[in-house]
């Protein structure tokens, strides 16, 4: 199946960094393909599932030595993906030819990120992470049975908030939704002055319900960001905010991973596991939602869809992802 280059050589989140333990081996799927992620004492490494042999699944293998060993036959692999030993001819070199196919793999905010191509970028930033500024939690890990960008533009739609998180990110008391900026550049694509009432801003927020501010930042396909303002100050008079990441791994055209991250910076700071249970909550209503839609596959041309001027991010998502390329997951991979 064919792979746009501006998903293919894009860094992907596969696994937590603690699926791979030193000596382990995680097999994962990426844009159709079975890799297997493993972890000597010197490096992390993903490579094709597959051994140069006969083809067999390297993760049915097991790690001796620093080395991966295949199942079907003992091949040895070192963590370049050479083989440097045939079972079966003690004293006989292994040819360059036998060697795993070796992508690119680093990780980077408790998440192991997997390039199939060649990057052009490092992976999607998380400022509030990169900065200090924030205490960093892990929110979940979801699955998608639906292309993972038509879960990047869920998340990425505030009008949604009263009527699939009633209670939680809106109430249907509250449902206008304010003009707010929209701007499309070499990063991707930025939403800002959006302005949205919400019954509980926060977990951590004891308050009835209060206007917050958001702001959106796409700056890859599968990867979108929001900063939240809580409306509050932090007890050094700062501004409290809240950001969340939502990484979607492209399992396949119509499948997908999701993966949260979510920063904080306000005073009273909930718990990992408080934290998680309120993501489990919000994204379990988005999936049930984004899951019904059809097609499965996200509509990019003009006028396939209805929009009204609150749906401007996805317009313009769609008219971004369009302007780079990108079909995977779309239904211009049909026609393509």
């Amino acid at each position: 199946m064919h792979v746009d280059p501006v998903v293919l050589n894009d860094w992907h989140a596969v696994a937590r960094s603690g699926d791979v333990p030193e000596g382990g081996l995680f097999p994962v799927e990426l844009l159709g393909s079975d890799v297997i992620l493993w972890r000597s004492s010197q490096a992390l490494c993903a490579w094709e599932d597959k051994c140069a042999h006969r083809g067999v699944k390297l993760s049915l293998g097991k790690v001796c030595d620093n080395r991966l060993v295949c199942p079907y036959h003992g091949w040895q692999y070192e963590g370049d993906g050479q083989c440097v030993h045939y079972p079966a001819h003690q004293n006989q070199q292994p040819t360059p030819r036998a060697r795993a196919r070796a992508f690119q793999v680093k990780e980077a905010y408790g998440l192991i990120w997997v390039c199939l191509g060649e990057p052009k970028h490092d992976v999607p930033p998380f400022p509030e992470a990169d900065e200090g500024t924030h205490t960093i939690f892990f929110g979940g890990r979801y699955q998608y049975e639906t292309s993972g960008l038509r879960g990047i533009e869920n998340f990425l739609d505030i009008s949604h908030f009263p009527f699939v998180h009633t209670d939680y990110l809106g109430d249907k008391e509250h449902t206008e939704v304010m003009d707010y900026d929209v701007t499309v550049g070499p990063d991707g694509v930025a939403v800002t002055n959006v302005k949205a009432w919400q019954p509980k801003p926060t977990n951590a927020l004891d308050v009835e319900g209060m206007e917050v501010g958001y702001e959106y930042y796409v700056p890859r396909p599968y990867t979108a960001r929001l900063k939240k303002d809580l409306g509050i100050k932090r007890s050094d008079g700062s501004a409290a905010t809240e950001a969340i990441v939502l990484t979607v791994t492209p399992v396949a055209p119509d499948r997908g991973i999701g993966w949260v991250l979510l920063a904080s910076n306000y005073d009273e700071l909930d718990t990992a596991e408080e934290v998680s249970s309120f993501t489990d909550t919000i994204i379990g209503q988005d999936v049930v939602i984004v899951e019904s839609q059809r097609p499965k596959l996200l509509p990019i041309d003009a006028g396939s869809e209805m929009h009204l001027p609150s749906d401007r991010t996805a317009v313009e998502y769609r008219r971004w992802l369009k302007s780079i390329g990108l079909t995977y997951g779309t239904t211009a991979m049909q026609t393509a």
